[in-house]
């Protein structure tokens, strides 16, 4: 009972944690005269992040590295099957040129990158896969052209990423105090986390990366989720897309590159089927820009993605 309280409570500190940090940071941000768009693409992007990084670093230093890849790649794959696809049955998703012919690649293009650089096996004849700090670097620099290309997306639409009233402006104390607490929330929420998925996958006779596909990865997942089933019944969801995609792309490029070059990372080979199961998500996201509502996210392409997400997880759970 213990170990599943540590696993609920760890998943709820590292979520509040996040909101905390972003909401503290975003603030002091403001004060220092700093615009949204850089807020936006910045504190807020890669605050939103903090949960999925505090839990890889905690498994990485811990030595339950499945925990690590099986977090990313499940929270990538759930991103597509289950949060576009509940927001895309409740209303249709529309999709930007944008996102269509460069985003949704650039997404698909991470998870192949990391699908290569972490079979060192198939392609280069090693004895062992591992995702070393080498190949950490190499994504992190994928992640400077990531974020060289959406600041000057940004700039060329002359956008704001958010608006001025959802900064919350904050007194300096209130903000470092929030910030203090976020960092508090996630360093103690991904300790107890990690601990509780690491005891609940020993008793229950269930592999870590199952545990990191499916309980922490769809966790991490929840306010994302919320915000999309929000944005979903206003008929605003065109901005779910990008937050997913943008989402996904920083899961690999940012948050394994910092963990694997923090601490290498060994790579199970039983994990290429989920690294399959995200590059068929991605292809099928291209996919459905290109058939029946053609730009449009259906409600029917919604249910196929849900079916899909639950078949993956059943088969996963059982296997």
């Amino acid at each position: 009972m213990l170990n599943f309280l540590f696993l609920a409570g760890g998943i709820v500190l590292v979520i509040y944690g996040a909101n905390f940090l972003v909401d503290g940071s975003s603030s002091v941000a403001k004060k220092l005269g700093i615009n949204d768009l850089v807020i936006g693409l910045t504190v807020v992007a890669f605050g939103t992040s903090a949960p999925e990084l505090t839990v890889n670093i905690f498994s990485a230093l811990k030595g339950s590295t499945d925990i690590a890849t099986g977090n990313i790649l499940g929270s990538n794959i759930s991103n597509i099957f289950l949060i576009i696809g509940v927001a895309a049955v409740i209303y249709p998703i529309h999709i930007q040129n944008n996102t269509k012919w460069k985003e949704i690649p650039f997404s698909l293009l991470a998870v192949v990158a990391l699908g290569i650089l972490a079979n060192d096996t198939l392609f280069n004849n090693e004895t062992e896969n591992l995702i070393s700090r080498s190949d950490g670097l190499i994504l992190l620099c994928f992640l400077v052209i990531f974020l060289i290309y959406t600041f000057g997306m940004a700039k060329n639409r002359n956008s704001l990423i958010i608006q001025n009233e959802n900064i919350k402006k904050l007194p300096v104390w209130k903000a470092v105090l929030f910030i203090i607490a976020g960092l508090v929330g996630l360093y103690f929420g991904g300790k107890y986390l990690i601990e509780g998925a690491v005891n609940i996958a020993k008793l229950m006779g269930m592999s870590e990366r199952v545990i990191g596909l499916t309980i922490i990865a769809v966790g991490t997942s929840l306010p994302e989720l919320a915000t999309s089933i929000a944005a979903a019944r206003k008929k605003k969801p065109d901005i779910i897309i990008g937050n997913v995609i943008g989402s996904n792309i920083l899961n690999v490029f940012f948050i394994l590159g910092i963990t694997a070059t923090i601490n290498p990372l060994p790579f199970n080979a039983e994990i290429n089927f989920d690294l399959l199961i995200a590059i068929l998500a991605s292809i099928l996201l291209f996919i459905t820009t290109i058939t029946m509502g053609k730009k449009v996210i259906v409600r029917t392409e919604g249910i196929i993605f849900l079916i899909i997400y639950f078949s993956y997880i059943t088969y996963s759970v059982i296997s």
